[in-house]
């Protein structure tokens, strides 16, 4: 770009010397630079530090193309690309969109304003990157981008806990009707008729086959056995003409386990089993993720975006889950006041270094992976889970505190804003990889 001094006029001290001409020209030709070519300072996982959970024969982060997901905003940025995932919570008056009485989705253990929580500040934040605006969750916007389309959840009670909050955000448009072919509840499907689109859940907690062994198990919590190399068919079978898949998992895995591969038992996590060796509940989460993205991969008769949702920490404190850990925050952390760290930045890790394999193999086969990146936006929130008002004061139930789901509404209604932005932008980073795939041929 040529700058010109206002022609015509004489500077109002003199001619200046040719050192201040060339430092004040050097310096205008690197503000320009620094303008015009603003630097991505942010990739998936620069804000953890290195986990020793690295295995050498797997690759390394830097190897896989992994990449944030963006938003161009042309309100103010000037056209700026922003990762969308990192940020703050900000105070947000207006919300929240539903109540307990609007929606019939909300599931009793989140139903936080029915069952007494004292306190609405929770309800009342939304999720501000730190370099653009993310735009609310508008239902109109992502039923007419769903039309005649299908999206399924796989994975645990916290994939229902999502299922569920999007249920609840689009109910201000329209209630789906049930389309499910079992009674079971752990596999539902529901059609919103005048869009034509399926919403299911596939519930499937450690997302390969799974069985329970003892109903006890040395924490009175269960013990599992773990077939790593078979995916659970409950959910691989049936994904073929889905046009979205969600797939996420975490939280079962800090129970007692066995692994079984080719149907022998190799080892296993806190199952107080001296003749088995110790592998923790790492080598079983990383196992669990490649075959599950592997089933992904073979489907023939699968077509559709796959999203990893990347794991959502819980925020027990004064001892764990089984031990009378609790979370009673009333207000979201600052980014600066805590950090991931401890297992869950090993699941993290894991599930991205999965995510970039799995993501190299689709994409020989035309398959897209995309990053559902919740987990420095959940972190950031010890104040949304339902502690003890998922039932009533004094009901005798079988039931801890529970730090490690969401009341409804509350903070996990920002994943619905997450994933209508990536929708959005799917067609132009489309476009983008199809263009980049044809130079690599090219080359």
């Amino acid at each position: 770009m040529k700058l010109r001094a206002g022609e015509g006029h004489q500077l109002p001290f003199g001619k200046p010397p040719k050192v201040v001409l060339l430092v004040t020209f050097s310096f205008m030709l690197l503000t320009l630079i620094a303008f015009c070519h603003p630097f991505n300072y942010w990739q998936p996982i620069n804000f953890l530090k290195t986990s020793s959970s690295y295995s050498s024969t797997q690759p390394s982060s830097s190897s896989s193309s992994v990449s944030p997901a963006s938003v161009s905003d042309g309100a103010g940025a000037e056209g700026k690309e922003c990762d969308i995932f990192w940020g703050e919570w900000v105070p947000n008056h207006r919300a929240p969109y539903y109540t307990n009485e609007t929606c019939w989705a909300i599931h009793e253990h989140q139903n936080c304003m029915k069952y007494g929580r004292p306190d609405t500040g929770f309800m009342k934040w939304r999720w501000k990157p730190f370099r653009c605006e993310l735009p609310l969750f508008n239902p109109a916007q992502f039923l007419e981008l769903v039309r005649g389309k299908s999206l399924a959840f796989v994975g645990d009670s916290v994939a229902r806990n999502q299922m569920q909050s999007l249920i609840c955000l689009l109910s201000r448009v329209e209630y789906p009707i049930d389309a499910s072919y079992t009674a079971d509840e752990h596999f539902k499907r529901w059609k919103y008729e005048t869009y034509n689109f399926t919403l299911a859940i596939f519930t499937s907690p450690h997302l390969v086959k799974a069985k329970e062994a003892d109903s006890d198990g040395p924490t009175h919590t269960g013990l599992f056995n773990l077939y790593l190399d078979e995916v659970d068919d409950r959910w691989s079978a049936h994904i073929d003409g889905f046009d979205y898949l969600i797939i996420s998992a975490g939280h079962w895995f800090f129970r007692p386990l066995v692994f079984y591969e080719n149907r022998r038992p190799v080892g296993c996590h806190f199952c107080n089993d001296q003749s088995l060796p110790d592998l923790t509940k790492f080598y079983g989460f990383r196992k669990a993720f490649r075959s599950a993205f592997a089933a992904i991969n073979r489907r023939k008769g699968y077509k559709g975006i796959t999203y990893l949702r990347t794991f959502a920490p819980a925020h027990f404190e004064g001892g764990l889950w089984n031990q009378g850990g609790n979370c009673l925050n009333t207000r979201p952390y600052r980014s600066n006041e805590t950090a991931l760290g401890g297992d869950d930045m090993e699941f993290y890790l894991i599930q991205i270094e999965e995510f970039g394999r799995a993501e190299a193999d689709g994409r020989n086969r035309g398959l897209k992976y995309r990053l559902l990146d919740t987990t420095q936006a959940m972190l950031l929130r010890p104040d949304g889970h339902p502690s003890s008002y998922g039932h009533r004061a004094g009901e005798k139930v079988v039931l801890y505190n529970d730090c490690v789901h969401w009341c409804l509404p509350g903070p996990i209604d920002a994943w619905g804003d997450f994933l209508l932005e990536m929708m959005k932008t799917e067609g132009r980073r489309s476009r983008e990889e199809k263009l980049s795939s044809s130079g690599r041929r090219l080359a």
